[in-house]
């Protein structure tokens, strides 16, 4: 037990020391484990957990996903969603941020990418919200909130990574995160709404259209509506398995980017290189969590975990709060893959021992991990909007995210409270 507490130390410590999070788990992980089982145990861990992990067929549906995601940002997509979205609710009040909302959750069910939604959808949503006047504050925060939508609403890359880590079936685990990923993106919505009430300089009404051209503005979208029915289609009705359709998807995507003639040989070529960059860096951080996750479990943490959890039998819901809690504090200092490859191998068996459904945690990990997303001080997405729009402040982009994280904070509630929401849909899937 002492072991694995100096180990999280260190952890930390070596964040602060702003170490990268994978190189923090593979030092703290490797000599962690020379402690416990001495340096010819340690040197076979990590030999073997890379091989295992370089070779998983299971893992193999990442890189396919983040293909998908990239050739379809290439077709841009996400202009067509802008417009179809701010042609029905543009003329409102607060309306281009609501459209940005609905775009981003809209793209996300494409892309799979929390951060190349948010990178994505600023280049498109933010100058049109600046011709209308829009305050910097709310047009940056509904960008980064709704961008957090990307990893909640299928396919989602940290679904897949959950659902390899505690065998739980991927197909099920997309089911699972579509009412939760809708219920965010009324809940943020409704944050926007409140804003407006509140301020209402903040988000002037943009161009009114008419109806005729609201009907012609969804013809831009079938590509997307038809990539997301055919794959996710495809998982549910037990056609083919995550990773057929992971590649079918980026096939599918690949035709549709050369289709709109907005594939050359140079962005062919960025693709193949953002693709391989984001696999390797998820891969590093995987990598680098299993021989953490190896070494807490030689220390039996994990097994300390359950029987201080056994004296909460009766009450089994504190439990989950107080593992909600923990998130929301490993959240102010870990971005969101390494918050779950970090926590899930030692908090899952305490979860299944409660009786829980392991699929409703899932969504429960993702959602707040969503948080943490735009939340300070390590808002990913909060610096990833800072680079693309430099003259906004990053202090004004976390201001103007306040409302959203708010609104998440009730979405999380509901969640845990009905969690039918998250469990209805993956009774359907075969």
């Amino acid at each position: 037990m002492t072991i694995a507490l100096i180990g999280f130390a260190a952890l930390l410590v070596l964040s602060f020391l702003r170490v990268p999070i994978a190189f923090t788990m593979i030092i703290v992980g490797f000599f962690g484990m020379v402690v416990v089982n001495g340096w010819e145990g340690a040197l076979a861990n990590v030999g073997q957990t890379a091989f295992d992990s370089s070779i998983s067929y299971e893992l193999s549906v990442v890189p396919l996903f983040i293909l998908m995601g990239n050739f379809v940002t290439k077709a841009r997509l996400s202009e067509e969603l802008y417009t179809a979205s701010n042609a029905f609710l543009g003329h409102l009040r607060g309306g281009l941020a609501m459209a940005t909302v609905v775009a981003c959750g809209g793209f996300s069910a494409v892309c799979g990418s929390s951060l190349a939604t948010a990178a994505t959808m600023s280049k498109v949503a933010m100058p049109s919200m600046r011709k209308f006047g829009y305050d910097d504050g709310l047009a940056a925060g509904s960008i980064a909130a709704g961008g957090t939508l990307g990893i909640l609403i299928p396919p989602s890359v940290l679904l897949v990574i959950y659902g390899i880590l505690t065998q739980t079936s991927i197909g099920k685990l997309f089911a699972a995160g579509i009412i939760p990923g809708i219920i965010g993106i009324l809940f943020y919505l409704a944050a926007v709404k409140v804003m407006i009430k509140i301020k209402p300089e903040l988000g002037p009404p943009g161009e009114r259209y008419s109806w005729i051209q609201r009907i012609n503005s969804l013809r831009g979208v079938w590509g997307v509506i038809t990539l997301f029915i055919f794959v996710m289609g495809g998982i549910y009705g037990g056609i083919f398995s995550p990773t057929e359709a992971a590649g079918i998807g980026a096939f599918g995507a690949f035709i549709f980017a050369l289709a709109r003639k907005t594939l050359t040989i140079k962005t062919f070529y960025q693709v193949l290189i953002e693709s391989a960059s984001t696999t390797a860096m998820l891969f590093t951080v995987l990598i680098g969590a299993l021989l953490f996750a190896n070494f807490i479990n030689l220390t039996n943490f994990p097994d300390a975990l359950l029987e201080i959890a056994k004296n909460f039998m009766d009450q089994p819901q504190l439990v989950i709060l107080a593992i909600l809690i923990t998130y929301v504090c490993l959240g102010c200092v870990f971005e969101s893959l390494s918050m779950i490859l970090l926590t899930v191998p030692i908090f899952f068996p305490l979860v299944k021992e409660l009786g829980f459904d392991p699929i409703w945690f899932g969504i429960l990990v993702v959602v707040i991990t969503e948080i943490s997303l735009i939340t300070p001080p390590v808002g990913l997405n909060v610096f990833v909007l800072r680079g693309v729009l430099p003259d906004v402040t990053t202090s004004r982009i976390f201001k103007g995210v306040t409302p959203f994280w708010i609104a998440d904070l009730f979405r999380l509630a509901v969640i845990v409270l009905i969690p039918s929401l998250s469990l209805w849909l993956p009774s359907f899937v075969k």
